[in-house]
């Protein structure tokens, strides 16, 4: 076992894989992540499963299945996507099971073309939650100003949500709102309270997008800046009478997760949002590379300060560097959506391609 990856385990931060391959639940690497790197859960996105279903043939049985059905390539795709997901949970399911629901998680998107869609996004949770019919399944909503009342409504639903494409403390506080939201209605109509939700807070496109603007000396230190500062906001949260009244009702938290953790400087170290982000009560969701990397020669640094620490004194050095921190986010978080939407027309079209290509031979 990987002794640096023991070691945020013991302190109490997940590892959860940012990759899902129908190679990688097929030929046992998987199986040795979990025992191996001490990983407990899973996150996939479009852009991931664009890449899987690209690359070879593990998926061409099965596309040409659902095609002969007559499923459209959106329908394939999910068909596809839940068996993947459904596979590793079941994976995942003795971590579940023996941390009592709060580890052991895999996490399907809604399409992204649903974002400022509210009412069918929850439909959509609904539906695609019943489908896999796993208990350990996430389903991820955008924290954007539309996929706020999508969350709340899903919580109040008893679904389990990770909250995706959060840049902010802004954005993770309206995220945490509408998740207490949810859970207070949940007790206000004598439901169960308990309802699992992650909120995944993206680092690593903060210091990509401000790169061109700013000196040498201020590389790759905003987007942990950000990090220290909402871990501060989630700390106090936490700490909170309200959250606490919910806790003693049986509410457990929304835990916060790191996304986007992938080194994307050449000139930085590989793990350097791995190493620098190690913190009790959160999760850390890396990719495939980064995981080898961190499990190989990674090094666990201090635990982040309940108290932001040096982040307000950071934030305020890019703010005289003229990084406008609000809008910056505003538009990362647009950004986002964007990007994932580009990646759910390609995913789309490789599946279309595939199936016309299969149907010809």
């Amino acid at each position: 076992m990987s002794a640096s990856t023991k070691k945020l385990h013991d302190l109490g931060q997940r590892i959860w894989l940012d990759n899902i391959s129908r190679e990688i639940l097929t030929n046992g690497t998987l199986a040795r992540y979990i025992s191996d790197y001490s990983v407990t859960g899973l996150t996939s996105n479009p852009t991931i499963f664009e890449h899987a279903i690209g690359q070879g043939n593990l998926y061409d049985d099965a596309i040409t299945h659902f095609a002969e059905r007559g499923e459209s390539a959106e329908e394939i795709f999910f068909s596809l996507a839940i068996q993947d997901l459904t596979s590793a949970a079941d994976l995942f399911r003795v971590i579940f099971d023996r941390s009592n629901g709060v580890d052991g998680w895999v996490s399907l998107e809604v399409s992204p073309l649903l974002a400022e869609d509210s009412f069918k996004t929850i439909q959509a949770v609904m539906s695609l939650y019943e489908a896999a019919d796993r208990p350990n399944l996430f389903i991820k909503i955008p924290g954007t100003t539309a996929g706020l009342k999508a969350i709340e409504e899903s919580i109040f639903n008893g679904m389990p949500i990770n909250v995706t494409l959060l840049f902010s403390q802004a954005h993770y506080l309206a995220t945490a709102e509408a998740y207490m939201r949810g859970v207070e209605r949940r007790i206000a109509a004598g439901l169960d309270p308990k309802v699992a939700s992650v909120a995944s807070l993206f680092v690593s496109r903060w210091d990509v997008a401000v790169r061109p603007e700013i000196s040498p000396a201020f590389q790759n230190r905003l987007g942990l800046a950000i990090a220290m500062r909402t871990y501060k906001a989630y700390r106090d949260l936490l700490a909170s009478p309200r959250w606490r009244a919910l806790a003693k009702a049986g509410a457990e938290p929304q835990r916060l997760l790191w996304a986007s953790t992938g080194t994307k400087d050449p000139a930085a170290p590989d793990t350097l949002y791995v190493d620098a982000l190690a913190a009790p009560d959160t999760i850390n969701t890396i990719p495939e590379k980064t995981l080898l990397a961190f499990a190989e020669h990674g090094r666990v640094g201090a635990v982040l300060p309940i108290d932001g620490g040096y982040a307000e004194a950071v934030i305020e050095e890019f703010r005289r560097e003229g990084v406008d921190i609000d809008a910056l986010a505003a538009r990362l978080q647009r950004e986002g959506a964007e990007a994932f939407s580009v990646s759910w027309y390609a995913l789309l079209a490789r599946i279309a391609q595939k199936s016309g290509n299969l149907a010809a031979t």
